[in-house]
């Protein structure tokens, strides 16, 4: 993928001016959420890159599960400029994600995790003149990339939406979760995350949304998010074999016919992802 210079994700949608321009006299209100515990460290980034966003209608949800590492003192520094903010146990990060979601009054819904924070400040105008343009319109998918902890301009890994098909959900595929916007009322329509998942409930609910009850969806090509190399699914080979299971439980639940055979065959392609991450 070519390299862009930061600010201009928005050209890749290939949306017209006047739609972007219509989307600014207009705008949809996006909702934002971040779901956060003892994330000190990274809390700060991913917050001013909601508020550094050049889309004038974001409402801003921050979910913490009572932090005791400094995290909440972080947050409390932007909270005259967040929409809405809880510090309180919760049940797990599904829990919290949902609980996000349910406190959202946009249109349109989107997560960004603690420890990421979006490509640019075009991403939220971005995704807003896409739904804009299609009002039919139910969710949109895009590109995310992994990147170096320490140089967050080092891309490590692109993980594209670009050839997925709701098809390749029984071949342990899914788009990448934290580039996926939907209307709020799908929630509301089919259901949440589901909370007795450790890992992949996220992949169970963009099963029921984009393959059960067939939303409908749009690839837009662009890069939403920056994610730091490390999370939950792959920090271990327990991780890794639980998230599998969990893939698999997700199909079967939603009558999607697959099988271990089928989903760790993945991993043979995976190792394309580093080597062309451009």
């Amino acid at each position: 993928m070519k390299k862009r210079s930061a600010g201009d994700s928005r050209a890749l949608v290939e949306m017209p001016w006047k739609i972007y321009k219509v989307s600014l006299l207009h705008s949809m209100k996006i909702s934002i959420v971040t779901v956060v515990y003892n994330n000190a460290a990274t809390i700060a980034q991913a917050i001013e890159s909601v508020l550094n966003q050049d889309y004038p209608d974001i409402e801003y949800i921050v979910v913490d599960g009572q932090s005791t590492d400094g995290t909440v003192d972080i947050i409390r520094r932007y909270e005259d400029r967040i929409s809405k903010f809880v510090s309180e146990k919760d049940k797990g990060i599904y829990d919290a994600m949902n609980k996000g979601i349910r406190m959202a009054t946009g249109e349109v819904v989107g997560i960004l995790n603690a420890d990421d924070f979006f490509y640019d400040n075009t991403v939220i105008s971005s995704i807003a003149a896409a739904f804009e343009e299609d009002p039919s319109l139910d969710a949109t998918i895009a590109d995310i990339v992994f990147i170096h902890n320490e140089d967050h301009s080092k891309v490590l890994r692109h993980y594209s939406a670009k050839n997925w098909r709701p098809s390749r959900f029984a071949w342990g595929y899914m788009p990448p979760h934290p580039s996926f916007f939907c209307r709020k009322k799908m929630y509301d329509l089919h259901g949440y995350h589901q909370t007795d998942y450790k890992i992949a409930a996220d992949y169970e609910l963009l099963i029921r949304f984009l393959l059960v009850n067939k939303l409908k969806f749009r690839y837009l090509p662009m890069v939403t998010t920056k994610m730091r190399m490390g999370g939950a699914s792959t920090k271990n080979i327990q991780s890794i074999l639980t998230l599998n299971r969990e893939i698999k439980r997700g199909c079967t639940e939603n009558s999607v016919y697959t099988n271990y055979l089928m989903i760790y065959s993945k991993y043979f392609f995976k190792p394309f992802e580093f080597l062309f991450n451009k």
